[in-house]
């Protein structure tokens, strides 16, 4: 298993608890283990918002739970799906050490409103993080037979950031793009939830898949003639708003770094629809300009030249420019001095020269401005939206690459199952329960004026007035999250 702090500088990096990064992690292993299941490989099929992050989207919200839609009912038993996730446990068990207890999985087999049978399961596990005391964790399991798929499924790598990622990858039969975008679009029709809008929204922005409205449209029709409801329709959605502002905070904060506004993508609902029923296209917007001989960077893994903190910096950025929020940079000019611009990031550029540089919209400064990626010190989403002047050439799909550690690599490939580490099941547990010990988070604020740092027991970024080490006064403002122990 990946050490605890693996997980604890991860969620640093990305601003999350480590309870949800560890989750994350875990969704990477039962995946692993389900595919590598010859009972299941072949006949489920991934889909939901879990299947966006992990085959579709490294920077984006994090999800809690696997849903799949099956090809053999049969499956849909407590019999047949105690013994396979006890395989799956089993499995998941030896190549990761993470701990799924076959006796406290339930599974409960239910008659769904259209009158065929689904399942709702819970899979309990323990990993580098979770306390072993108390409950444990658990990863929803949600499946369904009498969904209609208009597409045919795609095999799809799984993004699995961590150091124990097999050589050969994961992956998962999955929703095609068109498929997982048109059942998202019903999601938001029939229950308009907030995860639906940011997952509608999202997908729309993303330029290098959207797909044709046409196609797009009749997966969609089909899905919502199969439920029984009508096409959705922006008037009808209005009558929902309320509810799903309310829940927007409550439903999706813990899962992102920093909550975009919720009108931010309730007002890109009418560019959205007046695309998908052909009334209007939005307007490309073009590239900012800069020295002809820059070249766009669109890969995810920086240069080892780099400083080794440019690689989390950037992913920050990229989810800042996915969703259309300004970040907050810490950056140290050529003679020292440090400055914070808040920018609309929407580039990553390499000169002629060698030199990879940010490129965005300077708010205070009101301009296009340039960062080397070398100079910046640190990285902060802010909470304050923007509407792209440019076209954002930081995109959010593609795996992200972790820095290297010491670790081993094993050969995976679905259906077959690896070998089995040499170190016995029996001391591997023993070596992890002597490890285990209480923890409870404390959270490193950075003065981005003077760099002194701030310990607090609770996550609150907001720092009063204080005095420097050169005898001066800080006003109170925002913190950069730089550490967090336990």
């Amino acid at each position: 298993m990946i050490s605890k702090q693996e997980i604890i500088d991860s969620a640093t990096n990305m601003s999350l608890t480590p309870h949800v990064v560890e989750k994350d992690f875990a969704l990477g292993w039962i995946l692993a283990g389900i595919f590598a299941n010859e009972k299941l490989a072949d006949s489920w099929i991934f889909k939901g918002g879990t299947c966006l992050k992990k085959c579709y989207f490294e920077t984006y919200r994090f999800s809690e739970g696997l849903d799949f839609t099956l090809t053999d009912e049969s499956h849909l038993d407590e019999g047949f799906l105690k013994t396979a996730f006890k395989e799956v446990a089993d499995w998941v068990y030896n190549e990761s050490g993470i701990e799924m207890p076959a006796d406290s999985q339930k599974f409960d087999i239910y008659t769904n409103p259209r009158g065929s049978i689904s399942c709702q399961g819970k899979l309990p596990y323990l990993g580098p993080v979770s306390p072993r005391s108390g409950g444990m964790p658990r990863i929803k399991l949600d499946l369904t037979c009498d969904e209609r798929v208009v597409l045919a499924p795609v095999k799809r790598p799984v993004f699995h950031p961590y150091n124990d990622e097999p050589e050969g990858k994961i992956f998962a039969l999955s929703y095609c793009y068109e498929e997982v975008f048109g059942e998202k679009v019903r999601a938001l029709a029939e229950r308009t939830r907030p995860r639906d809008l940011y997952d509608v929204i999202n997908l729309f922005r993303n330029d290098n898949e959207k797909p044709a409205a046409p196609v797009l449209l009749d997966v969609i029709k089909q899905k919502c003639e199969f439920k029984d409801i009508g096409l959705p329709q922006l008037t009808e959605l209005e009558k929902h708003r309320d509810d799903l502002t309310g829940s927007w905070h409550g439903m999706l904060d813990h899962q992102l770094p920093a909550l975009p506004s919720v009108d931010n993508y309730w007002d890109a609902l009418g560019v959205f629809f007046d695309w998908l029923y052909g009334i209007s296209e939005p307007v490309p917007l073009s590239a900012l300009s800069s020295a002809s001989d820059d070249v766009v960077i669109r890969e995810r893994k920086l240069p080892s030249t780099l400083p080794s903190r440019s690689q989390p910096i950037l992913e920050i950025v990229r989810f800042a420019a996915a969703n259309r929020l300004c970040v907050q940079l810490t950056y140290r000019k050529e003679h020292g001095e440090i400055t914070t611009p808040i920018i609309e990031p929407y580039s990553l550029r390499q000169s002629n020269a060698g030199n990879i540089s940010l490129h965005g919209f300077d708010v205070s400064k009101d301009g296009n401005r340039s960062y080397r990626i070398d100079r910046i010190q640190a990285a902060q989403v802010t909470n304050q939206s923007f509407a792209p002047r440019y076209e954002v050439e930081l995109t959010a799909n593609g795996p992200v690459s972790v820095l290297p550690t010491a670790s081993r690599t094993r050969e995976f490939a679905s259906g077959r199952i690896p070998t089995m580490r040499s170190a016995p099941i029996r001391a591997r547990a023993a070596k992890r329960s002597r490890a285990v010990a209480s923890y409870g988070p404390k959270y490193v604020y950075q003065c981005p004026t003077c760099q002194k740092k701030f310990t607090r027991k609770k996550r609150d970024s907001k720092l009063n007035k204080h005095k420097n080490d050169w005898g001066g006064q800080c006003t109170g403002r925002s913190g950069f999250l730089i550490e967090m122990k336990y």
